[in-house]
Parts: structure tokens; C-alpha cells; sequence
């Protein structure tokens, strides 16, 4: 699963970076409004994580810019704006989710992958085809019910693919 992290506080978004990469999720990071408004016009991410405070810019703005050009990556807004003005307004823009700084990195994994389920897989932690069957939440793969052992960066490839 491709994640894209747009925070600009450096040691946070390495932190999260660091904690997702190790939990096989790819990522990517955008440190301020213009790198991450060229990110998301020129890729596809499963799960976007949005602080509200760029430099540059505002993250509503780049969830305006999401919503016109009619993508479907999900969106949790991470922000240590916590006024509820701002979460609904984030929500009503079309944020997915929205998670108050400073959170757990657990709660951070369960959200984006809550997110990614509801937006590809039909609310499934299961992905079948013919006789392949992942399961996301165990990250395990079978063949014809037989366990395959893969690499973190095979299963990433296996999900990107």
C-alpha cells in the first residue's frame, strides 16, 4: 500500500515514515504545499496523511485540489489543530478521517488501514483472486490455502501490483 505523508515537521513525518515502512506500507513524504500538490497531480496513493498547517499553503487547499480533480485517495487529516470547526470542515471538504496531534502510532495503523478498506476492498481484510487470498490485517498470503512466506518488499510489490 503506497502512503504519502504531507507534514513539515521533519522528525514527525520521519517517525511516522519510519513506523508505516516497518509495518510493509510504502512511503513517500511531502515537507511543505507546492511538493505536495506535485505529488498528488502525478501519483496514485491508497491513503494520504494531511497536516492542515503547510508551509506555502494550507492542507485544505491540497483537499480541495483532491476533490476537483476527482481522486479517490483516501485522506486522514493528522493536524494539532483541534478545534472542532476544523475537523468538521475537513470532513465536509472530504477528509476520510481526521486524527489529533499527538496520537499512537497504533491508532495511526488502524485508521489507515480502516481507510484503505473502506476505499478498495469493500470493507474486506481479504483480497481473493482465483486462488490467492491476502489477508491485510494478518499480512499473510495463500495459494490454494497453502501460507507463502514473501519479503516485506515482495508483499508490497504483490499490494502495488
Amino acid at each position: 500500500m503506497k502512503i504519502l505523508v504531507i507534514e513539515d515537521e521533519k522528525e514527525l513525518a520521519t517517525d511516522i515514515v519510519n513506523y508505516l515502512t516497518s509495518g510493509n506500507y510504502l512511503c513517500e513524504v511531502a515537507y511543505d504545499f507546492n511538493s505536495a500538490l506535485e505529488k498528488i497531480s502525478l501519483y496514485m496513493y491508497d491513503c494520504i496523511l494531511l497536516d492542515l498547517m503547510l508551509p506555502g499553503g494550507d492542507g485544505f487547499q491540497i483537499l480541495q485540489e483532491l476533490r476537483s480533480q476527482n481522486k479517490q485517495d483516501g485522506v486522514i487529516i493528522i493536524s494539532a489543530k483541534n478545534a472542532l470547526e476544523d475537523r468538521i470542515k475537513g470532513l465536509n471538504i472530504g477528509a476520510d478521517d481526521y486524527l489529533a496531534k499527538p496520537f499512537h502510532h497504533s491508532e495511526l495503523a488502524a485508521r489507515i488501514h480502516s481507510v484503505i478498506r473502506r476505499k478498495q476492498f469493500d470493507s474486506s481484510n481479504l483480497i481473493v483472486f482465483k486462488e490467492l487470498q491476502i489477508d491485510l490485517l494478518s499480512k499473510t498470503v495463500t495459494i490454494n490455502s497453502l501460507p507463502i512466506i514473501l519479503t516485506r518488499k515482495e508483499y508490497q510489490l504483490l499490494l502495488f501490483l
